[in-house]
């Protein structure tokens, strides 16, 4: 069964760090490209980073230069690393995989950014 787990996130202020992880079961990572997106309250929800099997990223241009994700295809797992936070990157966190057809997502993990 597939599974994506995202942990880290929390509050924290305006100007501050989090990294939240996207922990994978039920299948490898390895061979899959995989996405950070989130959804703000009342908005739809957005790519925020994506990684490919090879280590090629591409991000929103709202994260370029503050936001960096990496895989650890031996954890299985997927980090998203947010610098210079801002009040209006507050949003549920999602981690996702395309995966034989099927587009899968975690529960999401909640940043808050206080001003």
């Amino acid at each position: 069964q597939v599974q994506l787990v995202e942990s880290g996130g929390g509050l924290v202020q305006a100007g501050g760090s989090l990294r939240l992880s996207c922990a994978a079961s039920g299948f490898i990572i390895r061979p899959y490209a995989m996405g950070w997106y989130r959804q703000a309250p009342g908005k739809q929800r957005e790519l925020v980073a994506r990684i490919s099997p090879t280590g090629m990223t591409n991000y929103a241009d709202s994260v370029k230069g503050r936001f960096t994700i990496s895989r650890d295809n031996a954890k299985n797992t997927v980090f998203l690393q947010m610098n210079s936070l801002k009040p209006e990157d507050t949003a549920v966190y999602y981690c996702n995989v395309d995966r034989a057809g099927m587009t899968y997502w975690g529960k999401g993990t909640l940043v808050t950014v206080s001003s």
